[in-house]
């Protein structure tokens, strides 16, 4: 095979002459790909994003390759919209093997439309040439198959190897929790060597609108990698699967007790966008590692309560007044009408109220410092203020402590802990008197 010369300037010539013939109908070519990917694997034609997004990752690769074929280029960087394609499929929940076959089938066809073209270019009864095109379609044939049964049996064996790790740490995690004296170097082994005497945050990520899919505890393993990218932690993260929508997540922070929550959500949304996430407060050594866990299923708890919670991020430090309420919400709902009255009914007008009467309390009762954080004016804020008086039936600094906490769990835990309006009121007595028509009466 010495005889063949890959570098021979006529070599890279036809190639590059093939590829500006082809390059003249990109699009064509690029749909053509497209449609056989798409004809082969269903799970990328469901969904027209995903379609919209599949034909400008084609599109774009086509045009890299061609121009690499022209130029005697290697190695390129893949295109945005490649890149952006990626990461939508990962975002559906779309496991990786779609995309790899994509690739590969996508490689098929653009191989046989180049060699076509290139037959196209010279006379004579092209064997050689026919004969190269039937080899790449049946060694593709081959390599496709042998791929997506390997893809199958490597997917299934790390899934157990992860089921077992991840049910071995699970174990080793609920012992630290839950044993207390169990010393540090016991724990950090246990733990597999995670550093104890370091800050930590504890933290839930769970599925707001669900269960997840098969693929969900995946979806939150990369959540949880994207918090420790935002967190900026130096180490892996302890992560411990709950079941098929939610995970147990402790960050760790070394020595620093910062952290941006804005950052970790928009790097959860980005991530997982039904994802949402539940903080404790960075603690420090064996103590903080539980103390921190506990922070954040109570926040959790709130954040359920909530449904919708205001926030997809819920922290222990926003909530802790009220986190104990979450258990018995009939009680909280009683106790929170005592304290606020008719301020506490559940429409619009008194919606705003309580939220003017939260930040005012909070601001130590000054309508300057409620305007400003509000964006109103200041008579605005006073008249708001004089509003929520009048339906709580007395000044808000009466029992004021009381007051703030009740405003606060109005916020969190919403209707949850509200008086229906009258609307609502006269429906539901509407439905009743409608159920009692329905009833025949009795002989």
């Amino acid at each position: 095979m010495s005889w063949v010369d890959l570098s021979d300037p006529e070599v890279t010539q036809e190639v590059a002459a093939v590829a500006a013939r082809m390059a003249e109908r990109v699009t064509e070519i690029a749909n053509d790909v497209r449609g056989v990917i798409q004809e082969v694997i269903p799970a990328l034609r469901d969904d027209e994003r995903v379609t919209a997004v599949l034909t400008a990752s084609v599109l774009e690769n086509v045009q890299t390759v061609l121009h690499e074929l022209r130029h005697n280029g290697n190695g390129s960087v893949a295109p945005d919209a490649a890149v952006e394609y990626a990461r939508l499929l990962a975002q559906r929940d779309v496991p990786m093997s779609p995309l790899l076959r994509a690739y590969r089938v996508g490689q098929t066809r653009f191989q046989r439309d180049f060699i076509a073209e290139l037959l196209r270019r010279r006379e004579g009864d092209h064997v050689e040439g026919t004969a190269a095109l039937l080899m790449v379609e049946r060694v593709s044939g081959y390599v496709d198959s042998v791929v997506e049964q390997l893809v199958d049996v490597y997917e299934q064996a790390r899934e157990e190897w992860l089921s077992q790790r991840s049910g071995a740490l699970a174990q080793a995690v609920r012992t630290v929790l839950r044993e207390r004296d169990v010393d540090l170097e016991d724990a950090q082994t246990l733990l597999g060597g995670y550093r104890l005497g370091q800050h930590h945050v504890g933290t839930v990520v769970w599925c707001e609108d669900g269960p997840f899919d098969l693929e969900g505890q995946s979806a939150l393993s990369r959540v949880a990698s994207a918090l420790a990218a935002a967190a900026q932690c130096a180490e892996r993260p302890v992560y411990i699967p709950r079941d098929g929508s939610s995970a147990w997540i402790w960050l760790p922070l070394a020595d620093r007790t910062d952290l941006d929550r804005a950052s970790l959500l928009a790097a959860a949304e980005a991530t997982e966008p039904r994802a949402a996430v539940a903080l404790g407060e960075p603690l420090a050594g064996l103590a903080g590692f539980r103390r921190t866990h506990r922070q954040a299923l109570l926040a959790h708890a709130v954040a359920l309560a909530a449904r919708p919670a205001p926030s997809r991020l819920t922290a222990f430090a926003d909530v802790a007044p009220i986190s104990m309420m979450s258990g018995d919400l009939d009680a909280a709902r009683a106790w929170v009408v005592e304290t606020l009255g008719a301020l506490a009914t559940d429409d619009e007008r008194c919606s705003v109220l309580r939220e003017t009467a939260r930040v005012y309390l909070e601001n130590g009762g000054s309508f300057t410092a409620t305007a400003h954080q509000m964006i109103l004016h200041r008579n605005t804020a006073q008249y708001r203020i004089r509003k929520a008086e009048e339906m709580r039936g007395r000044p808000l600094r009466e029992g004021r402590l009381d007051v703030q906490l009740a405003l606060l769990a109005c916020h969190w835990f919403g209707r949850a802990v509200l008086l229906p309006s009258e609307s609502e009121v006269e429906r539901a007595t509407t439905a009743d008197d409608s159920e009692l028509r329905l009833v025949p009466p009795h002989n």
